[in-house]
């Protein structure tokens, strides 16, 4: 009678081991699902346009000459343009590419936008001088506007512009840094690991 009491409890206590091993299986498969869709979550709010804008301003002369009769008659006509432009820099990390590996614990972060330059100029003509025989034409403005876009870009390139919109990005995706360290989780760029905001500047070259 005893050794069947014996069993009986036996029995007893496996089925309740078993039911907390379950239990905490459970339990720990709900936080890694909760944690997986926080730092989805987290990607997706980043997914937003790192912005930065900036102002330009240049004065440009322009001149053309058209001459005829063996180049002894000429008529020339110039004009003095003044730009004003405004330049946004900008990652679409909508298009950036990651994978979340649950079993590691791993967020790898495969590629990220290259930017986005918008150049809007403002373009505006003082001092004009043509002639009949010589007047401004679409095509003069249209060099006029490409010469002005040309020199620009050379400008944003000489620029902390391109410089400050890549902090701002980093400042972004530090955010999921911040996220995946709180969870446990570890955080790579191509394969690198990624610990603090000084390895993203040092790793991550756009």
């Amino acid at each position: 009678m005893i050794r069947k009491i014996g069993i009986g409890t036996g029995i007893i206590v496996s089925i309740f081991l078993l039911f907390k091993f379950c239990e905490f299986k459970k339990n720990d498969a709900e936080d890694l699902n909760y944690n997986t869709n926080l730092i989805q979550q987290q990607i997706v709010n980043v997914g937003k346009l790192v912005v930065t804008e900036g102002h330009f301003s240049e004065v440009i002369t322009y001149k053309n000459q058209e001459k005829y009769l063996l180049d002894m008659l000429s008529f020339e006509k110039k004009a003095l343009v003044i730009v004003n432009a405004d330049v946004t820099v900008a990652y679409d990390l909508h298009q950036m590419k990651y994978n979340i590996d649950e079993e590691n614990k791993v967020i790898t972060i495969i590629s990220i936008p290259k930017e986005e330059i918008k150049i809007s100029p403002d373009i505006q003509f003082y001092d004009v001088e043509q002639s009949k025989l010589n007047p401004f034409t679409a095509e003069d403005y249209n060099k006029i506007n490409k010469s002005v876009k040309t020199n620009l870009a050379k400008k944003i390139e000489k620029s902390s512009l391109k410089k400050n919109a890549q902090n701002r990005l980093i400042s972004e995706l530090s955010k999921i840094l911040i996220l995946s360290n709180s969870f446990g989780w570890k955080l790579q760029y191509k394969g690198e690991l990624i610990e603090s905001e000084k390895d993203m500047n040092q790793k991550i070259k756009l």
